[in-house]
């Protein structure tokens, strides 16, 4: 297997020892196929990095670290990869670490191995939990910039946070929905991947506090726990079908969108307005296909840029403190759809 890096480079990559990786380069036995699959994923991603680095100025690396189901990860590698030809010739190398079910152990050990190897920066996607907010206060501690993405740790001495006010999306989503269903009633089904991340609390917030001052009519059911993978989240979505007939709408904080519809489908049930959040892949098909309504939706490039010049910002003055930049939300119908970048 050619490649230029080194063992340890590929080890880190692909999240495996270096033994691991040694023996999959050198062909000996014992070695499962998912694990030389993910040696050859780990030197590709070396490469891309490494033709993105060529050019000229201070290269800054960049961890990217998410636990998050792989549609949207998908959409934020995208993103970072755009923005990042914006500011050559300071060049930005982004290592990129997904996984869609983490336990918070396994979180701070990842975030603790890239403080030990070292970095200039982790933008994180993480669960707020005390453990991961000691990871992160080891890792500044360090001297290692930390931007949370999406979802917020404010209690942790991250230097920024790059995202969306989640609060107002939860306002937002109640106001769409409250207004569509009007004198119908009815009941919303409020799936959440899991109650760990303070960017979905917010948004159920919001959502909440409008709901009860504007439309208290209206009764909302909630799922959680079902990490925004289809599979566990349509067997709660079903669940919660079969246990209550007057729900008829949807806000989907947490993904699987795809399962709960078909969960409706199973159940011969009428979803009246489903509000989602996220341009990815799945939401746009389901989008341009009518069975979503609207989707709140906010420019993961913008994201990625602020992320970035937070992280620039505390690497050219490191006492600098970085200013706080919210990303819009948009309401997104089948007919103002932007451009899939």
């Amino acid at each position: 297997m050619a490649h230029l890096f080194l063992v340890k480079d590929i080890a880190f990559q692909a999240g495996l020892s270096t033994a691991t990786v040694d023996r999959v380069l050198n062909g000996r036995p014992g070695v499962r196929q998912q694990t030389e699959m993910r040696v050859r994923a780990a030197i590709a991603e070396l490469e891309k990095q490494r033709t993105g680095a060529m050019g000229s100025g201070r290269m800054l690396a960049i961890d990217i670290v998410m636990e998050t189901p792989q549609r949207f990860s998908d959409a934020v590698r995208a993103a970072f990869e755009a923005e990042m030809a914006i500011f050559l010739p300071g060049v930005f190398r982004c290592r990129f670490h997904f996984t869609e079910v983490m336990k918070p152990a396994e979180m701070v050990q990842l975030v603790d191995r890239i403080r030990l190897r070292g970095t200039d920066g982790i933008v994180l996607k993480a669960p707020d939990v005390a453990e991961v907010v000691a990871a992160v206060a080891r890792a500044d501690a360090a001297g290692i910039a930390v931007v949370t993405l999406v979802t917020d740790l404010p209690n942790s001495p991250r230097i920024a946070y790059a995202g969306a006010d989640n609060r107002a999306a939860g306002e937002t989503a109640a106001y769409l929905i409250g207004e569509f269903l009007g004198a119908k009633c009815g009941k919303v089904l409020v799936t959440l991947s899991s109650g760990r991340f303070r960017g979905e609390e917010e948004r159920e917030i919001g959502f909440r506090r409008v709901l009860r001052a504007h439309y208290p009519e209206i009764g909302i059911a909630e799922i959680s726990e079902g990490h925004g993978t289809d599979a566990a989240t349509g067997t709660l979505a079903a669940a919660a079908l079969a246990a209550d007939p007057t729900i008829n709408a949807v806000y989907s904080i947490g993904g699987g969108n795809r399962a709960v519809l078909a969960a409706f489908d199973a159940a011969k049930r009428v979803v009246r307005v489903f509000v989602a959040h996220d341009l990815d892949a799945d939401n746009r098909a389901l989008l341009a296909a009518r069975r979503i309504g609207f989707v709140l939706h906010h420019d993961l490039r913008t994201d990625a840029r602020s992320a970035f010049r937070a992280i620039m910002s505390r690497a050219a003055s490191p006492r600098q403190v970085v200013p706080a930049s919210l990303s819009s939300v948009e309401i997104v119908t089948p007919y103002n759809m932007p451009a899939d970048d």
